[in-house]
């Protein structure tokens, strides 16, 4: 028998997915093998308490903590019980869900809960963003202020991200960048700047398409600042994993870098608007952590 908890977020995602979680206990004793798991259920009650779950169950010895919920809710649990023994295993219940779509893991949480009776751990990489954690991407630009948007929103959804995509896209003022480390000394006016772990934002936005969260190495996408002038064509090079050969976009792949900025703007971290300093280190931590993926036969 192994341990296993699961951490549920009540609040992220759709009202639809927020009243499926209250099913979800159910659902996890119904679906879970109990010849192979003992699982233990809990719930969030302010930010934070998931990474503070999640290390006092990998202190504890358990096998793995499931996050249940979106990537805000993947990174706390994350943080959590990286550097451990202890696995990450995800049941997406958010809005992108853009570390879980990586992963391959089903968005439906009955897919994902029969995915853990036949999983296996593997180690992925994580990235640190003036030390502050991120599984998946994290950047500055367009989309860290689209992240603030949709932060203050009253509904969440795709629908909702793209009206504030479409909404700000003809507002935004492009800003000059500056990325040195690892060899790599660039100056940039650019739209929007990704750091990618994983392949996307979420939605199966692929960002970065040949990203992986196993090469110890960060891909670094620099949107150009005339992007608005093909973003039709950008829009649907973003959803057929192809954005990287548009000539409005720059890949770089570095190990660590400093991104240096003209003034502090708009951060996201996973998709959530943070505070963050003007200028921030961002690098890479190769093999950190444990995910439960579907098992390779």
């Amino acid at each position: 028998m192994k341990n296993i908890a699961f951490i549920i977020n009540p609040i992220s995602g759709s009202r639809e997915t927020q009243n499926a979680k209250k099913r979800l206990p159910k659902l996890i004793m119904q679906t879970l093998d109990a010849e192979q798991w003992l699982p233990n259920i809990t719930f969030t009650e302010y930010a934070g308490h998931a990474t503070e779950l999640a290390h006092q169950f990998a202190r504890m010895g358990f096998d793995a903590v499931v996050a249940v919920g979106g990537d805000g809710t993947v990174n706390e649990v994350a943080q959590g019980v990286r550097g451990t023994q202890t696995a990450l295993g995800i049941i997406p219940m958010g809005s992108g869900n853009g570390f879980a779509r990586h992963l391959n893991i089903p968005v439906k949480p009955n897919k994902a809960l029969e995915m853990l009776n036949h999983s296996e751990p593997i180690s992925v990489d994580y990235g640190l963003a003036n030390g502050r954690m991120f599984v998946s991407t994290c950047g500055t630009g367009f989309d860290a202020v689209v992240a603030d948007q949709f932060a203050g929103s009253n509904k969440r959804g795709f629908a909702t991200y793209l009206q504030n995509t479409i909404r700000e896209a003809f507002n935004y003022t492009p800003q000059t960048y500056h990325l040195v480390g690892d060899g790599l000394d660039v100056t940039h006016k650019a739209f929007l700047i990704t750091f990618a772990n994983a392949n996307q934002w979420g939605y199966e936005a692929l960002i970065a398409p040949k990203a992986s969260v196993q090469d110890g190495k960060m891909d670094i996408m620099l949107m150009s600042s005339h992007a608005i002038l093909g973003s039709a064509s950008l829009a649907l090079r973003l959803f057929a994993g192809s954005i990287d050969d548009s000539h409005f976009m720059d890949t770089l792949r570095a190990k660590e870098i400093t991104l240096e900025r003209e003034e502090a703007a708009p951060f996201h971290i996973d998709g959530d608007p943070v505070e963050m300093e003007k200028d921030i280190h961002i690098q890479i931590v190769p093999d950190g952590m444990r995910v439960l993926v579907e098992k390779r036969f």
